[in-house]
């Protein structure tokens, strides 16, 4: 399959009406004098923000609560290797299948240093009462408090404790070993991807949910290969960003939040999982990959740049669907758009179409 054109990237870049109707209506708001935080420019501050006006919105979400008769949830400390604990949760179907529940673990979004379970609760309910799925919902910790290579290394030792207890977890990964996330949470899910093949987890990672994921996280053009150049033009610093989410103007901002903030590098492939292609193993013999990316998303064509490498380059078996016209996290921040329920329900779909995937 030849490389995306330049004609059809930049036709997903163009907002789609809904979206346009849902700025004009429903923008995202600036804190305002009865917020806490009012006035507090700090990153404690932007994080509580991002916590709040989510909130909001939460009574829209297709599940927009716990629903203890479907799904049970359970919330557990476990150990990480410092010594210290992170949360986890713990969703069971009630009603257990005959056949057995696959396992899915899942790590939140919000940049490596924001949000928290309730990110990727809905999703965990889907999964659990749809799918019949035991899901393990990960509360890594957070930058700036902790820096690279925290988050990474909290991921990792929760997987590892999910395999490690899945039967008294209720599970049975032979029906399915999924991991999965979005955006920072895509990301690290990519590069759990990478660390389980390597270091052979037991039992294995069968399928990898990768939603808007940041797999180059904005490196800068100069730096990337001269054959996938042509197809990162989502790159703010060749494109204007207009995603009304993810509003970074120029890769000098995110430059800067990866030095001060995140204290990581663009060298590292725990940080940049599209580094592990030049590494002896490459990105061959990975689970099968399904990918949700959104076409205003700054991110967009990254993730769209790793779909092919996996699936060309790698052999790895992939399905992406592309919301052409759309930003970042859309589906969380306007529920409410019939492209928002398009959305939750393909990934469904998408993560049942893992769960059929044979080695």
């Amino acid at each position: 399959m030849a490389p995306r054109t330049e004609e059809e990237l930049l036709s997903y870049g163009v907002m789609d009406p809904a979206m346009v109707d849902a700025l004009a209506r429903y923008p995202v708001r600036d804190p305002q004098p009865t917020d806490p935080y009012f006035g507090d420019y700090s990153h404690a501050a932007h994080r509580a923000h991002r916590a709040t006006t989510l909130r909001e919105k939460h009574h829209l979400r297709k599940v927009p609560g716990p629903i203890p008769e479907e799904v049970s949830e359970e919330d557990r400390k476990i150990p990480v290797r410092d010594g210290a604990e992170i949360a986890v949760r713990i969703y069971r179907p009630v009603k257990k299948p005959k056949e057995g529940s696959p396992l899915v673990v899942m790590y939140h979004e919000g940049g490596w240093s924001m949000g928290d379970l309730s990110d990727e609760e809905t999703n965990c309910r889907l999964f659990s009462r749809d799918l019949g799925a035991v899901c393990v919902n990960v509360e890594y910790r957070l930058a700036p408090e902790h820096p690279f290579p925290t988050w990474i290394d909290d991921s990792w030792d929760a997987l590892k404790w999910a395999a490690a207890n899945a039967t008294s977890l209720g599970a049975d990964p032979s029906l399915g070993f999924i991991i999965g996330g979005g955006s920072a949470g895509g990301n690290i899910t990519a590069v759990l991807a990478h660390i389980a093949r390597d270091e052979k987890l037991d039992p294995p990672v069968t399928g990898q949910y990768l939603c808007v994921p940041a797999i180059m996280l904005l490196t800068p053009p100069t730096l990337i290969s001269p054959r996938y150049r042509g197809e990162y033009l989502s790159h703010p610093d060749v494109t204007t960003n207009v995603d009304p989410v993810l509003k970074i103007t120029c890769g000098a901002e995110f430059a800067e939040n990866m030095h001060n903030n995140l204290r990581a590098s663009w060298s590292d492939p725990r940080v940049v999982p599209f580094q592990y292609g030049a590494q002896k193993n490459g990105h061959r013999d990975l689970p099968p990959a399904y990918f949700q990316i959104c076409g205003l998303d700054p991110l967009r064509d990254e993730g769209l740049i790793y779909e092919r490498v996996l699936r060309e380059e790698a052999d790895v078996k992939t399905k992406v669907d592309v919301y052409k016209g759309f930003g970042h996290y859309f589906w969380t921040n306007w529920p409410q758009l019939d492209q928002s329920k398009v959305f939750v329900e393909d990934t469904i779909r998408g993560v049942k179409w893992l769960l059929e995937q044979k080695p």
